[in-house]
Parts: structure tokens; C-alpha cells; sequence
């Protein structure tokens, strides 16, 4: 996933640059609001992060600028803490989430994951590798050959597929199977579900990978 960081912060942009790679994200860094509505129409992102205070052109001016070419590119907001007025003129002018600063990296990668997951259309099939996950009837086919899952693996798998080059969380994947119903698990319940769908991916040109201390990140083969 390519994204776009919009921060004039220098020491705060390069520990994001930094915790966003290592999450999977592809990073491109603007130090202001020029450089940034420059980037956004000129290359092609996946999502962005601006923060609101940039100097030249303001966040919010960036906002509205690549809402008129781009209404359904995911945006997310940098804001002062007690910048109210600034947070409601950001979601008014299109805004799709925001996160006040100070802010703990756990919480803005979960917000630009999920504002990933909201920005794919439902009933389009997802593709992976040799994978083609159709959400409309719960079946993941392999090279033509559906895959038998159980509730909890196919949960698991559209997971990682929707946030694929990102990483998921232990946390994501207990909320996930929570919100399909019943008791989420405990222990290694995880880490069995995950070897798996790592048996059942083999040909599938995909490799579930370990992220120590993150969680789980879903690539494909080289």
C-alpha cells in the first residue's frame, strides 16, 4: 500500500516513516502542503495522512484540493489535541478519520487500516497472488480450486487479504472473529489458525509472514 505522510514535523515524520514501513506501507514524505498536492496529483496513493498545521498550504487546503480529483481516495488527519474546530472543518471537507497529537503509532495504524478495509468495495472479488477471495459468497479459489475453510479461517484470511502488505494484529484478528459471533479464542488459537492457512496457501503465491511483537503480514511470493 502506498501512502502519502504530510507532516513538517521533522523527527515525528521520521519515526512514522520508519513504524509505517516496517508495517508494510510503501511511505512517501511531504514536508509541507505544496510538496504534498503536488505528490497527490501526480503519483497514485492508496491512502493519506496530512497533518493539519502544514506551512505553505494547510492541510485542510490539500484536503479540498484532491477531494475534486480524488473523492474516494482515503484521508486522515493529523490535529492538535484541542484543535476542535479544526477536526470538525476537516471532516466537513471530506476527511474520512483523524487522530489528535499526541497519538500512539498502535492507534493510527489500526485507523489507516480500517479506513483501507471501508475504501474496498464490498461485492468486488479480492485478489492475491494465485488467490481470488469473493466476499459476496465467502469462497476463496485457488488456480480454479475453491479452498475449504472453516468460519474462523476464511475470517482470518479476508483479514490478511484486505490488509495485505500491512500488518494485522493479534488484537484485529480477536475483534474480527468477535464481530462474526462466539467466543474468540485464546492461547496459540491464533498462531494454529495461521499455520493453517499457510498449508492451504501453498500454490497460492503467498506467504503469511511473522512480524515479532506486530502480528501477521500477508505478501506476495517473489
Amino acid at each position: 500500500m502506498k501512502l502519502l505522510l504530510a507532516e513538517d514535523d521533522a523527527m515525528l515524520a521520521d519515526a512514522l516513516q520508519t513504524q509505517l514501513g516496517g508495517a508494510g506501507f510503501l511511505v512517501e514524505h511531504a514536508p509541507n502542503g505544496a510538496v504534498a498536492d503536488y505528490l497527490l496529483h501526480k503519483q497514485a496513493f492508496d491512502i493519506a495522512v496530512l497533518d493539519i498545521g502544514l506551512p505553505m498550504l494547510d492541510g485542510l487546503a490539500v484536503l479540498q484540493h484532491v477531494r475534486q480529483t480524488q473523492p474516494s481516495l482515503p484521508v486522515l488527519l493529523l490535529t492538535a489535541r484541542d484543535a476542535l474546530d479544526d477536526r470538525v472543518a476537516g471532516l466537513q471537507a471530506g476527511a474520512d478519520d483523524y487522530v489528535s497529537k499526541p497519538f500512539d503509532f498502535p492507534e493510527l495504524l489500526a485507523r489507516l487500516q480500517a479506513l483501507l478495509r471501508r475504501s474496498q468495495p464490498a461485492n468486488t472479488p479480492a485478489l492475491a497472488g494465485a488467490l481470488t477471495l469473493d466476499k459476496a459468497t465467502r469462497r476463496a479459489i485457488v488456480l480454479g480450486e475453491p479452498m475449504e475453510l472453516s468460519g474462523r479461517e476464511w475470517t482470518l484470511l479476508a483479514l490478511l487479504v484486505n490488509q495485505r502488505n500491512s500488518v494485522v494484529t493479534k488484537e484485529q484478528i480477536h475483534q474480527a472473529w468477535s464481530e462474526e459471533g462466539g467466543e474468540t479464542g485464546g492461547g496459540n488459537s491464533i498462531e494454529v489458525y495461521i499455520h493453517r492457512l499457510r498449508r492451504k496457501l501453498e500454490g497460492a503465491r503467498l506467504v503469511i509472514r511473522t512480524v515479532r511483537g506486530l502480528g501477521y503480514l500477508l505478501e506476495t511470493e517473489a
